[in-house]
Order: structure tokens, then C-alpha cells, then sequence
């Protein structure tokens, strides 16, 4: 039923005063459907630590739901450790634990991994968060192969993560596939879909290549005979992300995670596409 999907929401932190304000403005709007939890990205190598726990800390403090980004990267552990305890004692209930990108100077002795930063929380705080770490439908860009990327998600689960939240993809059958090799691993916690909204041809192509995720061939060519962020171009992504999540739907998803990239529309009106909302 759908009454019974849940959604949350994921911004990065803004770069700029005009960022900041029109972020805020966002939250706001996007606050009024109900989301689960926003979560706040932390850059590659803790590039964005400062804005990340500022960023967090404002929206703790109107009264949102919010879960950090959080990663070893250049970090040491005594630093992370205070900034959880930061977290901890200003409210902080979620995590989004991830793997840091190492800087090419430092040693590779530096933990690094979801797993252990995971563990390392766990150690520490006990059960006080409730933590998510990531996986990858279409298989991480640096694993070997499909069974040993799900393997890895099988390790941060099992050290102490609560669930796992898919990176963006357009096709359903790579969750589903993903979705039974958990099953035969093992793995029994929810996994639960990354959703991007298709506002930007050249954007999309970019992430895509970076993080691993297809873009089938039909849907680059379709989304090619528009104008990128045309009316035309957003009104016919919303339709293709809108109807991927109705077939995840049927595949018996309970909840979705947007990656919003720190814009109302385009998530707003999937969410009322899939009947999630009385109006936008």
C-alpha cells in the first residue's frame, strides 16, 4: 500500500549565502510532505566537515529530523569521535556511514572503510544511533565483481549498520537482482532505493560516470531530444523516475531516499506522481 511508503531526503551543504538561503527555503517546502529524515552529505576526504556539521546542527534546531554524513577520509579517529559526541549530545538519532577517500599522502594504515567506521561508532556509542551505509545495485566502480560487492554490504551490516541505501540507478531489475544475490548472502536488513530526479543531462552523465551507476542507453537518447532543464526535459524525467518507482513498488519497496540535489520540484512532484501526497 502505498500509505505505507516512506521517504526521506538528502542535501549537500551549501557553498555560498545564496546556497544557504535558498536551501533553507527548500527544507521548508520539502519538510511540509512528511519526509522520514533529511540527510546532509559529507565531501569526499571530509572536504565539507565544517559546513556538513553546521548545516546539520541549523536543521536540529528548527526542529528537523537529520542525519549526518559521516567518513574517516582525512579524519582521524579522535577528531570523528568528538564530532560524534557533538552529534550525540545535541540530539543527533541517525548516521549515514560511509568510506572516506584517502588523500594520496596519507598511509594507507588509516582506517578508512564503512565497516569500520561502523564498528568504530558502535565501539563507542552502543545502539545511541541508528546508522545507514551504502551499496550499489550495479556494483561499486572498484569491486572485483557482483558477489564480492554484496559481501562488503554483508560486512557493514553485520558490523553494527541498521540498513543499507541503494546509489541512484534507472533499472528495476538490477534492484530486484540485487536484491535476491542479498537474499542468497544472507543478508536480512532493509535495502532501501537511491532516488535521483533527472533535472540535468550534462550533470547526470558526470555523476553517473563517477560513481558507477548506467544510464541505459534508450533513456540518454530519449532525454537527448530535449533541451536539458527544459520544461519538456523535466516533465519527461519525472515521468521515467516516477514509474521506476512504481515498479520498485511492486518489488516490495517500502521507502525511498532522493537525492534532491538541493532542489523542491523535481522530488515534490514524483512523490505526488506516486500518489504519496494529497497536492505539491
Amino acid at each position: 500500500m502505498k500509505d505505507d511508503i516512506s521517504f526521506s531526503f538528502e542535501f549537500f551543504p551549501p557553498r555560498t549565502e545564496v546556497g544557504h538561503i535558498k536551501l533553507k527555503q527548500v527544507r521548508e517546502k520539502l519538510n511540509r510532505l512528511g519526509p522520514k529524515y533529511f540527510s546532509v552529505t559529507y565531501g569526499a576526504g571530509g572536504t565539507t566537515r565544517d559546513n556538513t556539521r553546521d548545516t546539520v546542527l541549523e536543521m536540529l534546531a528548527e526542529g528537523l529530523e537529520v542525519a549526518p554524513h559521516l567518513s574517516f577520509g582525512a579524519d582521524d579517529e579522535e577528531f570523528i569521535e568528538s564530532l560524534l559526541h557533538t552529534y550525540q549530545e545535541a540530539g543527533i538519532k541517525r548516521l549515514v556511514a560511509l568510506r572516506g577517500d584517502l588523500p594520496p599522502e596519507l598511509s594507507d594504515s588509516r582506517l578508512v572503510y564503512a565497516n569500520e567506521l561502523v564498528e568504530f561508532i558502535r565501539a563507542r556509542f552502543g545502539e545511541h544511533f541508528d546508522i545507514a551505509v551504502g551499496c550499489y545495485p550495479e556494483v561499486h566502480p572498484q569491486a572485483s565483481g557482483y558477489a564480492e560487492d554484496v559481501r562488503y554490504l554483508k560486512q557493514k551490516l553485520n558490523a553494527g549498520a541498521d540498513y543499507a541505501v541503494t546509489q541512484y540507478f534507472y533499472n528495476a531489475d538490477a534492484y530486484a537482482r540485487f536484491l535476491d544475490e542479498c537474499d542468497i548472502q544472507g543478508i536480512n536488513k532493509p535495502i532501501i532505493p537511491g532516488i535521483m530526479p533527472i533535472t540535468n543531462l550534462d550533470n547526470l552523465v558526470r555523476f553517473s560516470d563517477m560513481c558507477g551507476a548506467e544510464i541505459p542507453r534508450w533513456l540518454q537518447k530519449s532525454l537527448s531530444d530535449f533541451e536539458s532543464g527544459s520544461e519538456d526535459f523535466l516533465r519527461f524525467g519525472e515521468e521515467v523516475v516516477s514509474n521506476l518507482c512504481e515498479q520498485l513498488i511492486e518489488l516490495g519497496a517500502e521507502s525511498f531516499h532522493f537525492y534532491t540535489m538541493n532542489q523542491y520540484e523535481p522530488t515534490a512532484n514524483i512523490c505526488a506522481n506516486l500518489g504519496l501526497l494529497e497536492q505539491v
